[in-house]
C-alpha cells in the first residue's frame, strides 16, 4: 500500500522550517514535491530514500489533532527503535476541556519491572486555532533501543498545510484490523473477528495457532478473555482480570486489561509479571486489542491445560482471578448459567506493600496515626488513612466534609480520594485520604464506615460529593441525615453533555433559573415555566435533576451549613499539583508529604498573623470591636465587609406579635434586593431569609442592620461559631451544647488533650533544657489533676 498520488495539483514548497526531507544546492532551498495534502509513507520500503522518511519531532511541529500527533510519534519510534504509550494529560480550569496531553516512551515511570524511569517524551499543547503543537521534545532514552524501523511497517497517508509556516500533519490512525486468515490456518473468520465460542468448539489446534496481536478484534470483552485464557493456557501461564477504565460521559466500560496471574505481589506467588493484553471498546460495540505484552519474568509451564469438559471447573476458575465483570460482561458458561461476580480492583498490587510500609514507619511517630484496608474474599481491596492531625481537625471542622474524588476527571493510575473540610482561617485541612478500589457501593460504605470509626463516630452536618448513584446510597446508609450536595465540576460536565443540545436562549433561562431563584418556591415555578416554554417537561434528564433539586439547586443548599463553601465555585484540590491520579507510584509517598507539609505551612502563618496582626475597625459599631477581638482574622473580615455594607441598607418593622417583630430590609434605591428579618427581642433570636448565617456561620448586613436601628451593642453569644474564632485549632471546648452527645464530647476533650499535649512533646525534644522546662510543666499539672 502506498501514497496515492495523482497527476495535477503539485506545488512548489519554499521554506517549511527546520525540515530534514529537504536539500541545499548553493544558496537555494529546493524542497521535493509531492501532492497537495500529501507526504510520502514514512518507511524505509524498495530503498526509498533516507531523507524523506526520517523526520523527527521538534517543538513547533503542528498536527490537526492530538491523535495525530500520537501516531506520527508512534511511527518515529518504530523507526528509532522503541515503543510509545500515552502519558499524562492537563484539563483546562475553566471549560475542563483537555488542553494539552503527553505521549512517553514505554519504559517510563517504575511501576513494572521492565520500565527504567526513561525521560523521552513529547508533550503537544493544544492552541486556540484547535491545533496542537509540540511545545516539549525530549529525545535521550536511558536504555538500548530496539532494531531500527521494522520489515512492514503501516502505511499512512498524511497531509501537509500550507496556511502556515510550520509543517500540519493531519495522520488518517484508523487501525487496520488483521483477520484470522493472516496469521491462521486459512479458515476464515468473519470481518477478521475471533469468536470465542469458535474457539471453543475448534479446539486446541485453532488456538495453538492464534497469538494475540494489536488489532486483533473481538464481538465482546468475553471473547477477549476466552481468548486470551486458551492463548495462555497453551503458552504455559494462568491469566486474571485487571484494571478496567471508564467512559467521563456514562460510566460504561471502555476498556479492559487481562493480565498474568503472577502480576503484583500481593501474594507470595505473585511476581510481578508485566504480561498482559489490553482490549479497547470501538465505536461499533467491537473490542481490540490496543496493547499487549508478551515477555513474562518467570518460566512457563507448558503442561497446563484448559479443562473444556467441566463447566464448574471453568466456572470456579472465574470466580477465583475475576476482577469483577459489569452486567454486561458476565460470563456464560457451556451450560448458561451466569458466573458470580467478583469485585474489581483499581488499585495496582505495588501500591498495598510501599504504602504499608510508610503507614507503620508513620505509625512510630505519631501514635494519633490511623489506617485501614478493606479485604473482601482474602484480597486487599481499598485503603483509608489519616494521621493524628487530621483527626484532631475533623473534631473541630468535621461539620462539612468535602469528599474529593476529582480522580475520576480523567484516565488514572490511582484513584486517590481526599475527605477536605474547611478550618477556622477558611483553609482547606485534611481529614484523611483513600484509594477507592473499585466504584461499587461496597466500597465506598466501607470507606464511609471507616472514616466514621477514625473520627470518633463524629458524623458530618453536610458533605460534598459526586452524584453517582453508588455514592449516594453509601451516604444515606453510613450518614443518615447527612445533607449530600453534588459536586460542582461534576454538575458542570453533566450540563456541558445535555446543555450542547439545547439553544442559547434555554442555557440562559435556564441559568437564570438556577442561580437568581431566592427561594425555593421562585424556583419551583421558574423551572416548571422554563420545561413548558421549550416544551421539555418529558426530558428525563431534566425530570431527574429536578427531583434531586434539593442536592444541587442554590435555594435548597442555602439552609443548610456549608462553611460558606461557594455554590458556583469548583474546590481546589487539596494537594494541588502535588498530587493527582497521574503520579506515579515512586514518587507518591514524597509529593503527599510535601502537599501536606505546604497546607500545614500556610495554617501556620494564618495563626500566626491572627495572634500577631490586628485589623483596622473601620466603624464605631461594638459588635465590630467585639467580633475582630474573638474571630481569626480571615473571618473578621468577611464579618467587617458586612458591618460595612449593612449602612447601605433600610429597615422598617412590617409586622409585631408580642415579643417577635419582623423587618423588611431593602438596599437605599434598590427594591429588587431585599430580605426579611425576624427577631425575637426577649431571647434575642434572628433569623433572615438570605440564610447567610445557615450556610457560612456568620450574620448577614441584614441582620446587622436590624441590630442598629433596636441598638443592640453585641452579637450574642449562640451566633459566634466556636469554629471560627482564635481558639478553634486548641480544642477547647466552647460549651456543652457544642459538643453534642457525651461520646462526641468525650472525643472533643480526648483530641484537644492529646493535640496540646503533642505541642508540649515537639517543643521539648528540641533541646536538653526545653525538655527539662517542659517536663516539669507536666509535672505540676499532674500534680493539680492529683495524679
Amino acid at each position: 500500500m502506498g501514497v496515492e498520488s495523482s497527476s495535477s495539483h503539485f506545488t512548489n514548497i519554499k521554506s517549511l522550517g527546520p525540515d530534514p526531507n529537504s536539500q541545499e544546492c548553493g544558496n537555494i532551498m529546493v524542497v521535493k514535491a509531492y501532492p497537495v495534502g500529501m507526504v510520502p509513507a514514512m518507511n524505509h520500503v524498495n530503498g526509498e530514500d533516507e531523507g524523506e522518511s526520517s523526520l523527527e519531532p521538534y517543538v513547533g511541529l503542528e498536527f490537526d489533532s492530538a491523535e495525530d500527533a500520537r501516531e506520527f510519534y508512534t511511527l518515529y519510534a518504530k523507526r528509532t527503535g522503541f515503543k510509545i504509550r500515552t502519558g499524562q494529560l492537563y484539563r483546562s480550569r475553566t471549560d475542563g476541556t483537555v488542553s494539552s496531553r503527553r505521549f512517553v516512551c514505554s519504559k517510563e515511570g517504575f511501576q513494572l519491572n521492565s520500565r527504567t524511569g526513561c525521560p523521552a517524551l513529547i508533550r503537544v499543547q493544544r492552541r486556540d486555532s484547535g491545533k496542537w503543537v509540540i511545545d516539549l521534545f525530549l529525545k535521550d532514552h536511558n536504555h538500548d533501543l530496539g532494531p531500527m524501523g521494522e520489515n512492514n511497517p503501516p502505511t499512512l497517508q498524511r497531509k501537509i498545510s500550507l496556511a502556515t509556516t510550520k509543517p500540519v500533519l493531519d495522520v488518517s490512525h484508523r487501525p487496520r484490523i488483521k483477520s484470522v486468515e493472516e496469521i491462521g490456518d486459512g479458515r476464515p473468520c468473519p470481518s477478521g473477528v475471533i469468536n470465542a465460542k469458535r474457539l471453543k468448539r475448534e479446539g486446541d489446534d485453532m488456538q495453538s495457532k492464534v497469538a494475540p496481536f494489536a488489532g486483533l478484534e473481538f464481538n465482546s470483552a468475553n471473547d477477549g478473555y476466552q481468548f486470551y485464557q486458551a492463548y495462555a493456557a497453551n503458552a504455559g501461564f494462568r491469566i486474571r482480570i485487571g484494571q478496567l477504565f471508564r467512559s467521563k460521559l456514562d460510566g460504561s466500560i471502555t476498556s479492559r486489561r487481562f493480565v498474568c496471574s503472577k502480576e503484583g505481589f500481593q501474594h507470595p506467588s505473585r511476581l510481578g509479571c508485566g504480561a498482559f493484553m489490553r482490549i479497547k471498546r470501538q465505536d461499533s460495540g467491537r473490542w481490540v486489542v490496543d496493547r499487549l505484552q508478551k515477555d513474562h519474568n518467570h518460566e512457563l509451564n507448558y503442561q497446563l491445560e484448559v479443562d473444556k469438559k467441566s463447566p464448574t471447573s471453568s466456572k470456579r476458575l472465574l470466580e477465583e482471578e475475576s476482577g469483577g465483570l459489569e452486567s454486561e460482561d458476565i460470563f456464560n458458561i457451556n451450560s448458561g448459567n451466569l458466573v458470580k461476580r467478583s469485585r474489581e480492583n483499581h488499585i495496582g498490587s505495588d501500591w498495598y506493600r510501599v504504602l504499608l510500609e510508610y503507614f507503620q514507619n508513620r505509625q512510630a511517630e505519631d501514635t494519633g496515626f490511623f489506617y485501614a484496608v478493606e479485604v473482601d474474599n482474602g484480597s486487599c481491596m481499598s485503603i483509608f488513612w489519616a494521621d493524628g492531625r487530621s483527626r484532631f481537625s475533623c473534631s473541630q471542622f468535621g461539620d462539612t466534609v468535602i469528599f474529593d474524588t476529582s480522580y475520576r476527571k480523567s484516565i488514572y493510575l490511582v484513584p486517590f480520594a481526599t475527605f477536605v473540610g474547611v478550618n477556622h482561617h477558611k483553609q482547606p485541612v485534611l481529614l484523611g485520604c483513600a484509594l477507592i478500589a473499585d466504584e461499587s457501593v461496597e466500597s465506598f460504605t466501607w470507606l464511609f464506615q471507616t472514616w466514621l470509626r477514625a473520627m470518633s463516630g463524629r458524623r458530618p452536618f453536610s458533605i460534598i460529593a459526586d452524584q453517582d448513584k453508588v455514592i449516594q446510597q453509601a451516604i444515606r446508609q453510613v450518614f443518615p441525615g447527612t445533607h449530600h450536595r453534588f459536586s460542582l465540576w461534576q454538575m458542570k460536565a453533566k450540563e456541558r453533555e445535555y446543555l450542547n443540545l439545547m439553544d442559547g436562549a434555554f442555557k440562559y433561562e435556564y441559568e437564570k433559573c438556577i442561580y437568581e431563584s431566592r427561594t425555593t418556591d421562585e424556583f419551583d415555578t421558574a423551572w416548571n415555566g422554563l420545561l413548558h416554554r421549550y416544551g421539555l417537561i418529558d426530558n428525563a434528564w431534566l425530570t431527574e435533576m429536578y427531583q434531586k433539586r434539593e442536592n444541587w439547586v442554590p435555594a435548597y443548599l442555602r439552609g443548610t451549613f456549608f462553611a460558606g463553601i461557594p455554590l458556583n465555585e469548583t474546590t481546589e484540590s487539596f494537594f494541588g499539583a502535588f498530587l493527582n491520579a497521574q503520579t506515579p507510584l515512586v514518587e507518591f509517598v514524597s509529593r503527599y508529604e510535601r502537599g501536606i507539609e505546604r497546607r500545614r505551612e500556610a495554617e501556620r502563618r494564618e495563626d500566626f498573623n491572627t495572634f500577631n496582626l490586628q485589623a483596622f475597625l473601620q466603624t464605631k459599631e461594638p459588635v465590630e470591636e467585639q467580633c475582630r477581638r474573638l474571630y481569626t482574622l480571615t473571618v473578621f473580615k468577611i464579618f467587617q465587609k458586612e458591618v460595612l455594607q449593612s449602612y447601605s441598607y433600610l429597615g422598617f418593622k412590617i409586622y409585631e406579635e408580642g415579643p417577635v417583630s419582623r423587618y423588611l430590609v431593602r438596599k437605599g434605591g434598590n427594591d429588587n434586593e431585599k430580605c426579611m428579618v425576624t427577631i425575637g427581642v426577649s431571647n434575642l433570636s434572628v433569623a433572615c431569609s438570605c440564610q447567610m448565617f445557615e450556610f457560612e456561620g456568620l450574620l448577614c448586613r441584614h441582620i446587622l442592620r436590624v441590630f442598629q436601628i433596636l441598638d443592640i451593642k453585641e452579637v450574642p453569644s449562640r451566633y459566634i461559631l466556636h469554629r471560627w474564632t482564635k481558639n478553634a485549632e486548641y480544642g477547647t471546648i466552647h460549651d456543652l451544647e457544642s459538643a453534642g452527645s457525651p461520646q462526641e464530647l468525650k472525643s472533643l476533650m480526648l483530641w484537644s488533650l492529646r493535640d496540646t499535649a503533642s505541642k508540649y512533646i515537639e517543643a521539648g525534644a528540641t533541646s536538653l533544657d526545653k525538655h527539662k522546662l517542659a517536663y516539669e510543666i507536666m509535672r505540676e499539672g499532674g500534680r493539680k489533676l492529683g495524679w
